[in-house]
């Protein structure tokens, strides 16, 4: 017989429960379903079928979608991971004042107060031909001709990306460093262990819940974008996120929701993957 506490505690979470289930459960369970269904040129019709699915693994285009989007995902973990790591330890560890570590934690984040599209359009200036970083290194005699490569490819592409990703990895990462007993590391010292050494065997693993969450963030995020790879890259550049805008701009409501269901297995995938590799339950 169930006590009343938890009944209690059951009736308690049902909001939440209700919530989840209206707004999350209900619309994957919708997208499923009409992944299965028909369409023609001008309609959709329900059906149970596999031609939304036979069509996306027969086609080569989709193996060199998802080639590009783990691409992107994997070089932009790689630079946030860089960046974040950097910025975090610094702000735990050679910050002394807790009003200083706040004060410059939030100024990393006032960029993060305007629109991602407004943050991501203002490198288009910057980065095309006759923008300011073209000029400047030919003003300073690095080049004779300006640089085609900085805009619209891969390279303004996960630029943007790591611009508008990276504090997601700042912040998982600054939080795990800030609980680290500061023994450890004095301990470690005491050893003999340089400060190479100390980094790496005491304050990485102590570390890796946080780089955990952050990368979970950054993959996650990436993997879904597709008005970063369409404005930065001109178009000419394509991911599973733009796969789905296109099939939605064409109508093709079936065949983009069975790319949104392979998107969504292959990123709890990848999660899955990753937390085999770290028990995140004690950072949460």
């Amino acid at each position: 017989m169930r006590k009343p506490r938890d009944f209690i505690a059951y009736l308690q979470a049902a909001p939440l429960m209700a919530v989840l289930l209206a707004f999350l459960i209900a619309p994957i369970f919708m997208i499923v379903v009409v992944s299965f269904w028909g369409a023609t040129e001008f309609s959709i019709y329900p059906a149970f079928q596999f031609d939304n699915y036979a069509f996306l693994f027969g086609s080569p285009v989709t193996y060199k979608v998802f080639f590009a989007t783990f691409k992107y995902a994997i070089i932009t973990w790689a630079f946030t991971l860089a960046i974040g790591f950097t910025v975090a330890y610094f702000l735990a560890f050679h910050v002394r004042t807790q009003a200083m570590q706040t004060a410059l934690f939030l100024l990393c984040t006032i960029p993060f107060l305007t629109s991602n599209i407004i943050r991501m359009i203002s490198w288009i200036p910057f980065l095309g031909r006759n923008g300011i970083a073209n000029q400047a290194l030919i003003s300073w005699g690095v080049i004779d001709e300006p640089l085609e490569w900085l805009l619209y490819s891969d390279f303004s592409v996960i630029l943007a990306f790591v611009h508008l990703y990276t504090l997601f990895m700042v912040v998982p990462i600054f939080n795990t460093m800030m609980r680290i007993d500061k023994s450890f590391i004095e301990a470690a010292y005491d050893n003999g262990a340089t400060g190479l050494q100390t980094l790496w065997h005491v304050i990485v693993p102590l570390t890796k819940p946080g780089i955990m969450i952050g990368t979970i963030f950054v993959v996650t995020l990436v993997m879904g974008d597709f008005i970063t790879v369409r404005f930065m890259s001109g178009s000419q550049k394509a991911n599973v996120g733009r796969l789905i805008s296109n099939d939605i701009s064409l109508l093709q409501y079936p065949s983009a929701a069975a790319t949104a269901v392979v998107l969504l297995c292959t990123v709890l995938i990848v999660i899955g993957l990753l937390l085999r590799f770290v028990n995140i339950r004690k950072e949460l």
